[in-house]
């Protein structure tokens, strides 16, 4: 027993030593994106929980369809929610499926030292992280992308809308800004299906910026916070 909660801290200190002089500097293309979404029985932080993660991998920047991770999770309570009536995942689904305990630990060998990217991706990381805490004792430090931040970006360069102000007028719902930039549209309320529609979304707007002149992380970041690119047209 003990040497199994030694076992597990460990991968959170890895975790930890691996990004702690993370380089940013290097180009996009560099670097392995691990794109997710989750799945929940409500949005209460304290007694809601993962039902279903879906993710996919971008390598050299581009949608490795070979890699992919989707599985359901069994709650500790099936029962029908408010959220059921959108994800459509009913408790039935979930009575055979296999605990948090089980795929998380499968989910984190495939994030491994990937980065993050998903659409709000503050509410799935809350839930992510929760269940870090209590397999780990500890959270992940991989760095994190919102596609809905890059997206107000966007918008905010081409409309003069900063991000904070008018930009948040504007919907961004994931396949509402999938749809006006002409993507390829999939399951909406799917995890893996919503994650393949964000890392479509991710890959358009990262081609964006880089005509515009920004070709590393640390470029994409500054562009998100800031909503100022370089020469974009």
């Amino acid at each position: 027993m003990f040497h199994w909660l030694k076992k597990q801290s460990a991968l959170i200190s890895e975790n930890k030593k691996h990004f702690r002089n993370f380089d940013q500097s290097r180009p996009l293309r560099d670097y392995s994106f691990v794109v997710f979404d989750t799945e929940l029985t409500g949005l209460d932080k304290r007694s809601s929980e993962i039902i279903s993660i879906g993710a996919v991998r971008i390598e050299n920047m581009q949608i490795d369809l070979g890699q992919l991770f989707s599985s359901y999770i069994r709650p500790h309570k099936t029962r029908h929610t408010e959220a059921t009536l959108i994800h459509r995942i009913t408790p039935e689904e979930l009575k055979t499926a296999p605990r948090m305990e089980e795929v998380v630990p499968r989910f984190l060998g495939f994030l491994g030292h990937s980065l993050i990217v998903g659409h709000c991706i503050a509410i799935d990381m809350d839930f992510v992280d929760k269940a870090c805490r209590k397999l780990y004792g500890g959270t992940l430090n991989n760095p994190m992308i919102d596609t809905m931040r890059l997206s107000r970006s966007y918008y905010g360069e081409l409309y003069g809308l900063h991000c904070g102000h008018g930009s948040r007028r504007k919907s961004f719902n994931l396949h509402e800004l999938s749809t006006k930039f002409q993507l390829p549209l999939f399951a909406q309320h799917s995890a893996l299906g919503d994650a393949m529609q964000t890392a479509y979304l991710f890959i358009y707007l990262v081609k964006k910026f880089h005509s515009g002149g920004l070709e590393t992380l640390n470029d994409l970041y500054r562009a998100s916070r800031t909503g100022t690119w370089i020469d974009y047209v």
